[in-house]
């Protein structure tokens, strides 16, 4: 599970830090709003915790950055010494699932991880997300930035396999088994395929998801090098 953390206050990020790792989450940090809300954008998380006051932009802000620009549904956890009730409900409804006053026990913010973590996964289990691009696997519904994405049954299921096994890559070879099992079609069914995905989840946006690694095969991901 990995998780970030959000908080200028030296002291109370170390010790958070440590404490997570401990647990055996992998944990990235940032100490003001602008550098987290780059981060949360820009990677994967499980989780998001952040401090309200922070420089640059607080934690209200950017929980809604998240939520309305950038439809993140990444779950959050507000730190905060204010602990008056209004202040609280302006946490809830700027779009965290969390809040933990100040000061408080590392034991109890872990315990409210776990169990925001156990929330999320049995509601999230059947909906796949790479970055802005979201597929429910119930729906078949592929949205990315908000907007709904028509894809046909094969390139439905190709974006399944490549979104499951995001970031890696995923050869040909086993891309091609799980499609059409041992009846292979010709040798650029699959590049087709893939191209009339790109085309879809793409083309449309700035910044390209899906990547040729050459002599292997393709692969789900925000960045990555292309030969």
């Amino acid at each position: 599970m990995r998780i970030l953390v959000i908080e200028d206050n030296r002291d109370i990020l170390a010790n958070v830090l440590d404490y997570l790792q401990i647990k055996g989450y992998t944990v990235d940090c940032a100490q003001d709003g602008i550098s987290g809300l780059h981060l949360a954008v820009s990677e994967h998380y499980d989780l998001i915790v952040m401090d309200i006051m922070l420089p640059g932009m607080d934690g209200y802000q950017l929980c809604q950055r998240l939520r309305e620009d950038a439809q993140r549904d990444t779950p959050i956890i507000m730190l905060t010494a204010r602990d008056q009730l209004e202040d609280r409900l302006k946490g809830l409804s700027s779009g965290a699932d969390d809040y933990l006053v100040k000061p408080f026990a590392l034991s109890e913010l872990v315990a409210r991880i776990e169990a925001i973590l156990r929330r999320s996964q049995g509601g999230s289990r059947h909906k796949l997300q790479v970055a802005d691009l979201s597929y429910d696997l119930d729906t078949l519904q592929v949205k990315r930035q908000g907007k709904y994405l028509k894809v046909n049954p094969v390139g439905l299921k190709l974006l399944e396999l490549l979104m499951r096994k995001s970031p890696a890559v995923v050869r040909r070879a086993v891309l091609e088994e799980a499609l059409w099992g041992e009846e292979l079609p010709d040798s650029d069914s699959l590049r087709s395929h893939v191209h009339q995905l790109r085309q879809v989840i793409d083309k449309p946006f700035t910044q390209p998801l899906m990547h040729n690694v050459h002599g292997l095969g393709y692969c789900l991901a925000e960045r990555h090098n292309e030969d």
